[in-house]
């Protein structure tokens, strides 16, 4: 039966309609359910390591417990004698796939509405794994949170639906509170565990991260990183002109001084270039309201 006729038989009366579905030429079309989504804006895999409890049940047994997770302690809970080694950037290192090309129920949340992918859904991936990488390296006696995301590096567009690898270590770490960890987003390899390259790369980042006491909200020593090859030389220095220009930066920060010339001309150059993205001309975009026409004093 083509569509035709059957789209000619939904538009008859119902009583005809029934008696055509009991006779068997349409069949009952029942309601479909959705299978459990495996992400929420997060590829599952990836908290799986390190969220053991939900945190609203965590929440919960604290606040049972008499103690507001959320409000400092002057009690600390990292332990003052911890083993602060050095590590290894190999120990910390963690990779992912995301099947994108193989589950369209899990590309159905990183797609916007044009079909492309939604880099802010991969930023939320890529904040998790940096979550991932750093416990590997401190373990779970410290609290580890994003401090900044930096040299975001777009090498080749993404211009095909694929599996996505996403991979990184802990590339700078002196023995202070802080870390940070290089993190690449790549087309994955056909065959499992063949390497990535050059040319599949997509995308590059650094994540600065900063480990805290769970109960004062200080921060707190973690091991440093121990360099083997001249690779992870390169990378550790790369880490230390980052972490020194930050510090440069700090001192001359919005919140100590006002834009200077260059500054100010940089930021309108961005506002002017947000505009054209949205389609918006400034010539037929009103700013300011206009003034209500004055009343005619001869009418």
């Amino acid at each position: 039966m083509s569509s035709t006729q059957i789209l000619r038989m939904m538009a008859r009366p119902p009583i005809l309609y029934s008696k055509y579905r009991l006779m068997g030429f349409i069949s009952a079309r029942h309601f479909h359910i959705s299978t459990k989504l495996r992400t929420d804006g997060v590829f599952k895999e990836l908290t799986e390591m390190r969220v053991r409890t939900p945190w609203i049940e965590a929440l919960k047994k604290k606040q049972e417990e008499g103690i507001d997770p959320t409000k400092k302690s002057d009690i600390a809970a990292t332990p003052s004698e911890r083993d602060l080694t050095p590590k290894r950037m190999a120990d910390s290192y963690h990779r992912v796939v995301i099947p994108l090309a193989q589950d369209p129920w899990l590309l159905d949340n990183y797609l916007n509405a044009d079909g492309h992918i939604r880099l802010g859904t991969i930023f939320m991936d890529l904040d998790a794994l940096s979550g991932v990488i750093a416990y590997k390296h401190t373990g779970d006696s410290v609290t580890t949170v994003t401090a900044a995301v930096d040299r975001i590096t777009i090498n080749h567009p993404l211009k095909e639906i694929c599996d996505l690898e996403l991979s990184g270590q802990v590339t700078f770490a002196t023995g202070r509170s802080s870390m940070e960890i290089s993190i690449q987003v790549a087309k994955a390899p056909k065959q499992g565990g063949a390497p990535v390259h050059k040319e599949d790369v997509l995308m590059t980042c650094e994540f600065t991260m900063v480990s805290l006491d769970p109960n004062t909200k200080k921060p707190v020593a973690i091991s440093p990183v121990k360099i083997e090859t001249e690779e992870e030389k390169r990378l550790f220095a790369l880490g230390e002109k980052n972490y020194n220009t930050k510090k440069d930066r700090a001192k001359t920060g919005l919140r100590k001084q006002t834009p200077n010339d260059e500054e100010s001309d940089l930021i309108h150059a961005m506002w002017l270039r947000q505009l054209e993205y949205h389609g918006m001309s400034i010539t037929h975009q009103t700013l300011v309201p206009s003034s209500p026409p004055h009343p005619n004093p001869s009418k």
